[in-house]
């Protein structure tokens, strides 16, 4: 008889699954999630439980241990760290459940979870409302196709973070970073300032994904030479990165070949976009925006499903953590009163127009008498720039900016009257 390589997987029998009823259940128990069950539990919510896959609350705040953070929400700087624990100090006050190191292996729109951990086993969670807020993740080499070997010392920047900040490990001593998001940029500062030498940060794009702040206190302020219309276009090396090949890009984003340079360096550190952790979100078959990768929401961050919301990175990559909060705090409060009224209410939709990337919320509820925030993010540097909210073909509200950049996200708090008025609205950027 033929042996058999592996064990038959044991099925699971739903009757011996333990299943637990709560009001509110938040996916996650970063920035978003801790605001997000906080604003539920303080707008009536009765149960209100949290399941965070990691071993502490706080999510990527525990390794940001740089400044920065707070000044819109708290009206003070502060770290990471410092920052999630106003949110951790004040959920401990409250009746809120948390199971930690739990991972959920699937939510349905009928609101029912499933997940795992060491105490409970596999257990069900039976929801009246949902809030998703499980972040999002960096993108890696493999989805760069850069040529070259594949040795040790390719990193993506959130990575060389975690060693450095929570591991007190140093990655390498000769650097190059690709890409000119947040992370990169204040990456270089930290490299730099433990010893490490930063040689470049290439950007493909002809300006920054990072906010202009961190270009001027992470770059210019350490003399980090920064180039843009730039990127590798091959890694060298077997056992270690030995260095890399840059090269300058023309308008459709090809590598100049006269322009190729090599660089040699024992560290390659990825800083090349966020992408929203929607699995659980398209398993339960919840609209996804192409733009955005994350959710289609209305002005109470509710997914598709009824009694599903979304807030944070998971929905739309902030820049800002203040904002997050702000954001989780309206998908909360809404989550605690969804199961009140469950009413389906027609919507009004809100798309992005010229020079427009994307735009949350994608629909607001016809009839809203209430101001409401419209996020977004153009496509290219406009300066100075108008904003226009746009409705039948005509202008119902605008304001003017002196300059909209990608890396930085916007917002235009639409009036109440106008939102009772229009149709469908339309978000528009031109130069002035």
């Amino acid at each position: 008889m033929a042996r058999r390589l592996f064990a038959e997987r044991p099925r699971i029998r739903w009757q011996e699954v333990k299943i637990v009823n709560t009001d509110v259940v938040v996916i996650g128990g970063g920035p978003a999630g801790l605001a997000a069950a906080i604003s539920a539990k303080e707008n009536g919510a009765g149960r209100v439980l949290i399941l965070e896959r990691d071993t502490a609350l706080g999510g990527i705040l525990q390794q940001c241990i740089h400044n920065g953070f707070g000044l819109h929400y708290f009206g003070e700087e502060l770290t990471g760290p410092e920052y999630a624990q106003r949110f951790i100090d004040k959920i401990m006050t409250m009746d809120v459940g948390i199971k930690l190191d739990t991972m959920v292996l699937s939510i349905d729109q009928s609101r029912n979870i499933v997940a795992v951990n060491r105490e409970d086993g596999v257990f069900k969670v039976s929801a009246n409302a949902i809030v998703l807020a499980m972040g999002c993740r960096e993108r890696t080499r493999g989805a760069l196709q850069i040529a070259g070997t594949r040795p040790a010392g390719v990193l993506t920047a959130g990575s060389a973070q975690y060693m450095v900040n929570m591991q007190g490990y140093m990655p390498g001593n000769e650097v190059v970073i690709l890409g000119s998001g947040d992370i990169g940029l204040i990456m270089a500062r930290r490299m730099t300032w433990e010893g490490a030498k930063v040689k470049l940060v290439c950007e493909l794009m002809p300006y920054s994904s990072g906010l202009a702040r961190n270009i001027s206190q992470c770059l210019l302020d350490n003399d980090i030479p920064l180039k843009f219309n730039h990127t590798v276009v091959e890694v060298h090396g077997k056992s270690r990165v030995e260095g890399v090949t840059v090269a300058q890009v023309d308008e459709n984003l090809k590598p100049i070949k006269d322009t190729y340079e090599y660089i040699s360096c024992d560290t390659l550190l990825l800083s090349v976009g966020l992408i929203p952790e929607n699995e659980l979100s398209r398993e339960a078959d919840i609209q996804l925006d192409p733009s955005t990768k994350g959710a289609i929401v209305d002005e109470r961050r509710q997914t598709s499903a009824p009694g599903i919301f979304a807030c944070g990175n998971v929905l739309h990559v902030h820049d800002l953590v203040d904002n997050v909060s702000q954001e989780a705090e309206i998908a909360g409060k809404c989550a605690a009163l969804f199961y009140k009224d469950e009413t389906v209410k027609k919507q009004m939709s809100v798309t992005a127009g010229d020079n427009v990337a994307y735009c949350v919320p994608q629909n607001i509820t016809i009839g809203t008498n209430e101001d409401t925030p419209v996020y977004f993010r153009v496509r290219s540097i406009i300066k100075p720039a108008r904003i226009k909210v746009m409705s039948k073909g005509r202008e119902v509200y605008a304001r003017n900016k002196q300059i909209c950049t990608p890396g930085e996200m916007e917002k235009i708090i639409i009036p109440g009257e106008v939102l009772v008025e229009a149709g469908a609205l339309k978000i528009v950027v031109e130069q002035r």
